[in-house]
């Protein structure tokens, strides 16, 4: 493998964590009606993030040629399906459309576990 491997998993690993966080934050800010989620960097910095994690992801699957859908790629084939799910959950709960609480907590809830429970494989 390559020589940057290791600092590569270890940023991506990074971009994950400030993902989490950035989520765990806006959900606060919208339970609280925070005037923060207007603030542009709270509309900016989660994508630019996210666009440096599936960048990060994408240069780690070239490096170790573990491709998803594949017998050596199943654990990335969870992690795949797991983003999928916690985008989709993630838009639930934190979208503009007006929601019963109820259903936002429990696309919150879900969408927390979808991005942590990859982890556990």
């Amino acid at each position: 493998m390559a020589a940057w491997y290791l600092p590569l998993k270890n940023f991506h690993l990074l971009t994950v964590a400030i993902t989490a966080e950035l989520f765990l934050l806006r959900f606060y800010w919208l339970q609280t009606g925070s005037a923060m989620l207007q603030r542009r960097w709270v509309r900016i910095v989660p994508h630019l993030n996210d666009t440096l994690l599936l960048l990060s992801g994408v240069l780690l699957v070239t490096i170790t040629h573990f491709y998803p859908f594949t017998p050596q790629g199943n654990l990335l084939t969870e992690k795949l399906f797991a983003v999928i799910i916690y985008i989709a959950l993630g838009n639930i709960a934190l979208g503009r459309r007006p929601r019963a609480q109820k259903i936002l907590w429990i696309a919150f809830i879900v969408a927390l576990i979808a991005l942590v429970w990859p982890s556990f494989s």
